[in-house]
């Protein structure tokens, strides 16, 4: 069985054991969360969600600049009253910079040019918590009534750690 195949057949087990009924649109904890990509994170788990709870917006790094358009659509347009921001420990965008990939880009794709794009790579977890808690704080499309925290997850135990934002 092919891994796509694999993933077909987990859904149809998922559609005969998950609850019927329909979930109304907007997450019934009227919470938004921007977190990584990362494979290592369940955010079902790692947060305590069931279907429906919340919305989980994911890009490399769990940048919040990034998932602003989403968060824009979770407020005003279904209630979101909280944002978490949760980006963890280990992270792959602590690695590299801007011109590390870009070089990366431009030999594997045979010369593309992938210099416009800010790829948001970060040398300091808990400071780029920080700074992404603040550019939502700060912006005008986030109201100043959205309660906005921030946590660092670790890979390695599963902990959400608070980061203080002052």
């Amino acid at each position: 069985m092919t891994l796509v195949e694999e993933i077909y057949a987990a859904n149809a087990a998922y559609v005969n054991h998950r609850p019927k009924g329909q979930l109304p649109l907007p997450p019934a904890r009227k919470v938004a969360i921007v977190t990584c990509m990362d494979a290592r994170i369940l955010p079902a788990s790692a947060f305590g969600l069931q279907e429906g709870d919340a919305h989980v917006i994911r890009n490399a790094g769990g940048r919040t600049s990034e998932a602003l358009r989403s968060l824009v659509i979770s407020q005003q347009l279904l209630g979101t009253e909280t944002i978490i921001v949760a980006q963890h420990t280990d992270c792959g965008m602590l690695t590299f910079q801007n011109k590390d990939i870009h070089a990366v880009i431009h030999k594997n794709l045979h010369g593309a040019d992938a210099t416009h794009i800010d790829f948001l790579p970060f040398s300091n977890l808990e400071q780029n918590v920080r700074d992404d808690v603040a550019f939502l704080r700060n912006h005008e499309l986030i109201p100043k009534s959205i309660d906005i925290y921030g946590y660092v997850y670790d890979v390695a135990t599963g902990r959400l750690v608070p980061v203080n934002s002052e």
